[in-house]
């Protein structure tokens, strides 16, 4: 019987879920699923072949149920009204009980087993009689879940600077790890204000093309290195690593650009390899993007990396 990878949940959860006998599904599809966290709806985004799988991180199991019903799409939008007022009834709860917490979304599962409470808190929050007040109010099982700002963005944001959907809520399904040294490689802006995301931190797609430029740089001479032109012997300066180009500085002390392939051999490595020139006067601290919702005992946010420590 053949696999489907579904998303689901307000979080965008990845699972890998199997069917019935003789039941098959499209993309895009809406189907009603079995997990591990209950009955929930879902969206079918392809077949779960092998290589699909092999480029997933710990996919869940469970099952489709059957595709959603008209009926299940009016349950559906009941259930999304019915979770504006019990978001209201959790942040009076809060309020009321004076925790150092905020709320960010709360999630019921379609089959009512649980409601889920994300939230945002700098310590350890006992919310045990918060728990026990909303149990009693909505009559089923409460889950607390710890997330940090990049999951907030994940559920509030909308658009990016880029004018499109942001990525983490839309396609990403996990948030990758991004630092400083990814701006400075590809020659970004290192104003803070431009490189943030909504949630603060710095944005995603400055992952998206940094393995590329990587490999491109491999074939470039080493800032400060000592190299040979066909036009004499010369200083590297800067990188043009898309372009394939060097800002070089000659014996005469004129600066010219040249392509990498009029480099015909390279004297000293002084530079290093792969070592991108470092520009100061930026405060903006390298970050590690938290994957994933956190569990309420873990801590809100991990401590930023250092920039060798990607």
């Amino acid at each position: 019987m053949p696999k489907y990878v579904v998303r689901h949940g307000v979080m965008r959860n990845l699972s890998v879920l199997g069917t019935r006998a003789g039941e098959a599904y499209a993309r895009g599809m809406q189907v009603i699923i079995r997990t591990q966290r209950g009955i929930e709806a879902g969206e079918v985004l392809c077949e779960a072949t092998e290589h699909v799988v092999a480029n997933m991180v710990d996919p869940k199991g469970g099952q489709i149920l059957h595709e959603q019903s008209e009926e299940d799409k009016r349950e559906i939008r009941r259930l999304a009204e019915q979770e504006e007022r019990e978001h209201k009834a959790c942040r009076d709860a809060i309020a009321q009980l004076n925790l150092e917490m905020k709320l960010i979304d709360v999630e019921r599962l379609f089959g009512g087993e649980r409601v889920v409470v994300y939230y945002l808190a700098e310590d350890r929050i006992d919310f045990r009689q918060l728990v026990k007040d909303l149990a009693k109010e909505f009559q089923t099982r409460i889950e607390m879940r710890q997330i940090g700002v990049r999951d907030e963005a994940k559920l509030l944001a909308d658009y990016g600077d880029c004018g499109k959907p942001v990525c983490c809520n839309t396609h990403l399904s996990e948030m990758p790890p991004v630092s400083m040294r990814m701006a400075k490689l590809q020659k970004a802006t290192l104003d803070p204000s431009k490189i943030s995301g909504r949630c603060g931190r710095l944005k995603c797609c400055l992952r998206y093309e940094f393995d590329v430029y990587q490999e491109l740089q491999k074939d470039l001479p080493p800032i400060g290195s000592q190299i040979i032109t066909n036009k004499g012997k010369a200083h590297v300066l800067a990188q043009e690593i898309l372009a394939g180009q060097l800002l070089v500085q000659m014996e005469d002390m004129r600066r010219i650009v040249i392509d990498a392939a009029d480099v015909m051999t390279v004297l000293s490595r002084s530079g290093g390899r792969n070592t991108p020139k470092r520009t100061g006067g930026t405060q903006h601290q390298e970050e590690e993007a938290g994957g994933g919702v956190a569990q309420a005992e873990r801590p809100a946010e991990e401590l930023p990396e250092s920039d060798d420590g990607e």
